[in-house]
């Protein structure tokens, strides 16, 4: 069985970051997340993450730089973050509960999905730079 890779983009503003609040499933509604999704056949990362933004909130990105390491979901599932910045679009949660803008200092109080907790670091430097 072939690996499944999830990508997850930090759009990032003049200092804030936007996070997603899950709808879905049970055990992760409520939590926050960087939004993103599933990689299809024949795509690249960065193509991914774009249509899954497009998708889930109606913004057009460019694809960035890589953010920290992959992180294991299951065997077979690895989660991956990039950097994206809006270049079109207007922001509507489609998929998920609410939207939210942070700032550096409400990233290790928020209610992270476990997943994207791995990245706090990374998030903590790129909000800063």
């Amino acid at each position: 069985m072939s690996n499944q890779i999830v990508v997850a983009g930090a759009l990032i503003t003049g200092g804030a970051m936007l996070v997603a609040q899950r709808a879905r499933p049970p055990e992760l509604a409520g939590l926050w997340e960087l939004p993103g999704g599933k990689v299809a056949a024949g795509e690249t990362d960065e193509v991914a993450l774009a249509r899954e933004l497009k998708e889930e909130l109606g913004v057009d990105v460019t694809v960035g730089a890589r953010l920290g390491v992959d992180v294991a979901l299951n065997p077979t599932t690895a989660l991956r973050a990039y950097r994206v910045t809006q270049t079109g679009g207007t922001l509507h949660p489609n998929d998920h509960r609410a939207l939210r803008w942070i700032t550096v200092d409400e990233l290790d109080d928020l209610d992270w999905v476990p997943a994207d907790r791995t990245w706090l670091a990374e998030l903590k430097q790129a909000l800063t730079t």
